[in-house]
């Protein structure tokens, strides 16, 4: 699945999706740094990709403003050393809802899901 990284997300994920064979683009590389929330989701829209975030914002966007997106994931409240793990599970059991517009909200102990529109 092609997904994009947040530049709120550490570049130590890149390496353990890209070898569950995920197509990682991370907003840290790019050329002048984060270009600002409306623009991220824009690319990830135009990429066809899930957005993996720690900011809650995209969610608001998406949510308040019904701004489209190609999935959401965000990332509450756990540890780095877990969120690559996490992130390949929800990934792996949840593609169909994150194709269909969900956002789906990682914390440590559970995973939830709102389904897309």
């Amino acid at each position: 699945m092609k997904v994009l990284l947040d530049s709120s997300i550490s570049s130590s994920l890149i390496a353990p999706l890209v070898a569950a064979r995920h197509d990682v683009d991370w907003v840290g590389r790019w050329p002048g740094g984060d270009p600002g929330d409306a623009l991220v989701l824009d690319t990830a829209i135009a990429q066809r990709a899930a957005l993996i975030t720690l900011d809650r914002d995209f969610g608001e966007l998406a949510v308040l403003n019904e701004t489209r997106h190609s999935g959401i994931i965000r990332v509450v409240d756990v540890r780095l050393r877990d969120q690559a793990v996490r992130c390949i599970e929800v990934l792996a059991n949840h593609e169909a809802e994150l194709l269909a517009g969900a956002i789906i909200t990682v914390e440590p102990l559970r995973v939830r899901i709102r389904p897309g529109t």
